[in-house]
């Protein structure tokens, strides 16, 4: 289903990935920095979640400047949020390399103000988070996730030029928030592995989110 949310002056473009049944959890799913929501991975991961019972929103914001990102994600967060079409209990946020990012940005802030303690944040999806430039692994992109609190999924790949394996495992041994790293053997940034297919890649980071988030929600109906 198709979606416009609005963003100040303007629209995002968003698309729903509505299950059969009603859906009590939701996903809002953003791309990085180049791409747009129908980035193929991303795709898959909507198709396979919503085939699963969790409604999934994913939406385009072409912004390159990790502000501007976090203030879109923040009003499809509250879109969805006072939504009459999809009544949630909670959602998770999701993005792709800088759109993690822009999620994990998003998290700090809502969670910061004292009107967000209604739960409705259930956690943070982090696919490829950029923890530092390729080759600038002294300057680590680390702030917020130090200050998140609710339940975090990171799926990085252990050849990824921009998040080295050591590096994101010495962060994540200092976040308070509950955390899990999901390791694609020798995938670089992209997923991309040698001798192994997207899809076969897709299959593997899709089953790893959504048995993650049904550890994380009672999830009555999966």
């Amino acid at each position: 289903v198709k979606a416009k949310i609005p963003f100040g002056n303007k629209y995002l473009d968003a698309i729903f990935s509505v299950p059969e049944k009603k859906p009590t959890y939701g996903v809002i799913l953003t791309h990085g920095a180049g791409g747009d929501m129908n980035f193929p991975h991303l795709v898959s991961l909507a198709a396979y979640l919503a085939s699963h019972g969790v409604l999934v929103l994913r939406f385009t914001c072409k912004g390159l400047n990790v502000a501007y990102r976090t203030k879109a994600f923040k009003a499809v967060v509250e879109y969805l949020k006072v939504s009459d079409d999809y009544k949630l209990s909670g959602v998770f946020l999701a993005g792709r390399s800088m759109g993690s990012r822009a999620a994990a940005s998003v998290i700090c802030q809502l969670c910061q103000d004292d009107d967000d303690d209604d739960g409705f944040i259930q956690g943070l999806v982090c696919l490829s988070y950029p923890l530092h430039r390729p080759k600038l692994q002294s300057k680590l992109r680390d702030e917020d996730l130090l200050l998140i609190r609710c339940p975090v999924l990171f799926v990085s790949g252990s050849a990824d030029e921009m998040c080295e394996k050591q590096l994101l495992e010495g962060v994540v041994s200092k976040m308070k928030a509950p955390k899990k790293i999901h390791w694609i053997d020798k995938a670089n940034h992209g997923m991309a592995v040698k001798g192994r297919t997207t899809d076969d890649v897709m299959e593997e980071i899709n089953a790893q989110v959504f048995s993650w988030l049904r550890e994380n929600v009672q999830l009555e109906h999966i």
